[in-house]
């Protein structure tokens, strides 16, 4: 991985002489955005159910339960498309980061003979395959709540874009984002051997020796990039 004029990337922090080492994970573009789909997230789920469900209509009625929805799903398009105008470089290094999948991350998805044979998991970049295979299937889910409440939202004012099923796949979309965000808090928050990545999506960094662990491959690119990104003072040419 290579590091962007301007940006402190993964490379960039040097640990302390009798510090504890950690390792820089994640950017400040990087965790504005995770934290700007959480947010809208949670505001177009509650809204939502609002929404959904006619006796919460005495908690919060549905035509702010609706503008709440429709504001929160804008903040999010807008917001994602500043961040990528603002931070193109290091929000696709991301993005290949992402959509690259390897033997390893085959093996780390697909061998469960390791869960009975107790063998360790192949070594994981800086995601491993389930964050890589999460990440997909959030993005693309997202981009069919977008469609459809779309239509849903031109289909009140146009019946030329009223289409039969739309609120169900809509609402069906729903009911799986909110089975993979539970699993998703439940590993972050948790469940003890991944709870520490909490840390870095919060402050950016990890504990490097914990990164060793679940993502070797990332930990072991980023040594060897250090020498190439930090050369010493001494080794300079006189």
């Amino acid at each position: 991985m290579t590091s962007t004029p301007g940006w402190a990337g993964p490379t960039a922090l040097m640990p302390e002489p009798g510090q504890n080492a950690r390792i820089h994970r994640f950017s400040g573009a990087e965790r504005t955005l995770h934290w700007l789909l959480a947010v809208t997230f949670f505001i177009m789920l509650g809204t939502g159910l609002a929404l959904f469900v006619p006796r919460l209509a005495d908690v919060m009625a549905r035509p702010v339960a609706k503008e709440w929805h429709v504001n929160a799903a804008l903040a999010l398009a807008a917001g994602v498309v500043a961040l990528f105008a603002a931070h193109w470089h290091r929000l696709r290094a991301t993005m290949r980061d992402l959509d690259r999948f390897d033997r390893d991350d085959a093996r780390w998805l697909f061998g469960w003979s390791r869960l009975w044979r107790r063998t360790p998991a192949p070594a994981q970049g800086r995601f491993n395959a389930g964050q890589k295979l999460n990440s997909a299937l959030i993005g693309g889910l997202m981009m069919i709540m977008f469609i459809t409440g779309g239509l849903l939202l031109l289909g009140e004012r146009n019946t030329r874009y009223r289409f039969a099923g739309t609120v169900i796949v809509h609402n069906w979309v729903t009911w799986i984002l909110i089975a993979l965000v539970i699993g998703h808090l439940y590993m972050a928050m948790i469940h003890s051997p991944t709870r520490h990545a909490m840390r870095g999506i919060v402050v950016g960094d990890v504990d490097r020796d914990w990164a060793r662990r679940h993502h070797e491959k990332w930990v072991d690119a980023d040594t060897a990039e250090r020498p190439a990104t930090s050369t010493p003072e001494s080794a300079l040419p006189k």
